[in-house]
């Protein structure tokens, strides 16, 4: 023990593993049991963050000692990558780095991306009709939703789709699910699904009405079902459910996660509500089966780079201010 008082970085390497305690963080954070010089010890490892050194960074992406392309579709790419250690003497490599690439990007892109403040926003039923829902089709006429299209028509990630309605048979009910662009497709606890409607007339959660409350819960229910039977070692239970709103394109999806994936600013209140939430909202409302999302209030955050900030809400409270 006095050795490594005076050299403490002989520790680590000296570490022997007996078992995995804990893995959590997405798999960013693992905790290990075992020992050093025959004493019982605990190693904790974790992701440190990425330098910001440009020219650190500028050298990466040529680094990287391997590469492996998990999909791609319009101008999305995603991949996993290996950043420094080398393959074990079996030849297995062990990728440490997820690559998400965006090419070519738009200047919405690049505002979404990029770090700015936050803020919180009361999008009225007459705010949503009058500037909120105009903007939204102002986006889907712009091309933004290709990707989605591919998807849905079975252009792209056709070998990854988990379920699907057979294609155009269910008419307006149609809907798949598919792994996020976000997830490895090995850690169970960092699981992302993506649900995609088939139906083009909803665009968000607005344009939920009490008449499609049957719909959701068939939806909800065979995506439970997909899930777990397609992973076996997850249970229902294990499992959340949720819509964004804003979302940050507008055709309705819903998104499937691990009940134990860290919950982000993407999980947090005034992002991501859930979809038995909504289902219950629209149970309770007054008036026909044509009443729904669009009649309410909804409380939520936004980006100060966004269009929806610059071009809305600001001028709104402004104008409020001015008064």
């Amino acid at each position: 023990m006095g050795d490594f008082i005076t050299n403490p970085e002989a520790l680590v390497p000296a570490f022997k593993l007996e078992r995995i305690l804990n893995q959590d963080q997405a798999g960013r954070r693992t905790v290990l049991f075992g020992s050093i010089d025959s004493q019982s010890a605990i190693l904790i490892l974790e992701r440190a963050p990425f330098p910001t050194s440009s020219a650190y960074l500028s050298r990466t992406p040529s680094s990287l000692s391997t590469l492996k392309n998990l999909g791609a579709n319009d101008v999305y790419f995603w991949y996993m990558a290996t950043s420094g250690l080398p393959s074990t003497s079996t030849g297995e490599d062990f990728p440490d780095l997820k690559i998400n690439l965006i090419y070519p990007c738009t200047e919405k892109h690049v505002k979404k991306y990029s770090k700015q403040g936050v803020r919180m926003v009361v999008e009225t039923p007459e705010i949503y009709a009058q500037r909120v829902r105009p903007d939204m089709l102002s986006q889907r006429e712009q091309g933004r939703l290709n990707w989605v299209w591919n998807i849905i028509d079975g252009k792209t990630e056709v070998e990854d789709v988990i379920y699907r309605t057979p294609l155009g048979q269910h008419g307006e009910e149609g809907f798949l699910l598919v792994p996020d662009l976000n997830w490895d497709r090995e850690t169970m606890e960092s699981l992302h699904l993506l649900g995609l409607v088939e139906r083009r007339d909803i665009w968000s959660l607005r344009d939920l009405k009490k008449k499609h409350i049957p719909w959701l819960r068939h939806m909800r229910e065979k995506f439970l079902e997909a899930t777990t039977s397609t992973y076996g070692e997850l249970e229902r239970d294990q499992l959340k459910l949720y819509v964004h709103y804003q979302p940050t394109y507008y055709h309705f999806h819903i998104h499937i996660v691990h009940v134990a994936l860290e919950a982000g600013a993407t999980q947090a209140t005034g992002k991501a509500i859930g979809l038995e939430s909504i289902i219950e909202q629209l149970e309770s409302m007054a008036g026909n089966e044509e009443s729904g999302m669009d009649g309410i209030e909804l409380h939520y955050t936004i980006g100060e780079a966004s269009e929806l900030w610059t071009e809305i809400f600001e001028p709104l409270k402004n104008d409020r201010a001015s008064r």
